[in-house]
């Protein structure tokens, strides 16, 4: 196990998800003296320093779309000079970020997903249902689309598939018809208008658990706005291809979809790829991936009291043990 010291301001501030599970997870591949590993989203860089703190020898490329966290995380994490490069891309660009940087494959790579702890804490972002702010939600504030534009422009039959899909929310179609119908006297422009009409078409016996109402709503739209689920369908593979031999991908879910995504990845190389009916199984139908963990983590409840962020965790986490055979080979463009 990997004891950090982590006694700075930012530190305070951002408490990675599991951070001891995580390391003592990569630890096997990230032992080689030549490791790379790769934080695809790289937030405030709570991840990326314990790594760099825990092993010395270790050269580490930080990818986020969102600028502001580059920034940060790069004052973060400046105490480690030349090791730590950051990449303003979306991951899934992984395999072209890797092969920039002159490598076939890497030892670690990590995915902690969802939405970062800096959007959270910068209200003015629009991401939290808990503060009035501009409906904005961009993970990269230099793309174009915002909240507000989803709101204002997208049909109501859009919005319901939206809601429904993205926020599993049950209400969908009654709450996009009411977003419609609203926007007619005045455009979306702040979140706790929007807070006010959801907690409005949810009926008040649904209300009593489950936290606020508006969540799953503002899930919806994170996820229209700044594509993640497309993302992370393109991400996941390119990140198993970019892979050495005997390195190691851990993904951290926070929903259901992302899980699902996630979980239904990681089979097609955990299993056979041979028809049952076969009676020998072809070399290039064997398995390439070896599960670490059995099903998904969850935090316990001492990692949930250290960081109430971790309650939703879902943690899962492979290591590749071969090459993807060519016929389930795809990649993340």
């Amino acid at each position: 196990m990997y004891e950090l010291p982590d006694d700075s301001t930012a530190s305070r501030k951002h408490v990675p998800v599991l951070l001891q599970r995580c390391l003592d997870l990569l630890a096997p591949a990230l032992e080689d003296p030549q490791a790379v590993y790769v934080d695809c989203t790289l937030g405030m860089g709570g991840h990326t320093q314990g790594v760099l703190r825990a092993f010395p020898h270790v050269t580490a490329i930080g990818i986020d779309r969102d600028p502001q966290a580059l920034e940060l995380a790069g004052e973060r994490l400046r105490e480690f000079g030349s090791r730590f490069k950051p990449v303003h891309a979306t991951y899934d660009q992984i395999e072209d970020v890797v092969a920039d940087f002159g490598l076939t494959g890497v030892q670690g790579i990590l995915m902690d997903l969802g939405v970062s702890s800096l959007q959270i804490d910068e209200t003015e972002r629009g991401f939290s249902y808990a503060h009035d702010a501009p409906l904005d939600m961009r993970m990269d504030t230099t793309s174009d689309l915002t909240a507000a534009d989803v709101l204002n422009t997208y049909s109501q039959g859009e919005l319901t598939r939206i809601l429904r899909e993205y926020g599993e929310e049950r209400f969908a179609a009654k709450i996009a018809r009411s977003i419609v119908a609203k926007r007619e006297d005045k455009p979306w422009e702040r979140s706790a208008d929007l807070v006010d009409l959801v907690r409005a078409c949810i009926p008040a016996a649904k209300r009593t658990s489950g936290g606020n109402p508006a969540k799953r709503t503002f899930q919806a739209l994170r996820i229209e706005v700044n594509g993640e689920l497309e993302v992370l369908t393109h991400a996941l593979p390119a990140a198993v291809n970019s892979l050495a031999i005997g390195g190691r991908l851990l993904v951290e879910s926070y929903h259901s979809l992302e899980d699902r995504l996630t979980k239904r990845e990681f089979a097609r190389g955990i299993n056979s790829s041979a028809p049952p009916e076969w009676p020998i199984e072809p070399e290039t139908h064997k398995p390439y991936l070896k599960a670490l963990t059995r099903g998904a983590e969850k935090a316990d409840a001492a990692e949930i009291e250290h960081n109430a962020r971790s309650a939703s965790v879902r943690l899962r986490a492979v290591e590749r043990i071969r090459e993807t055979p060519e016929h389930l080979r795809k990649t993340g463009e």
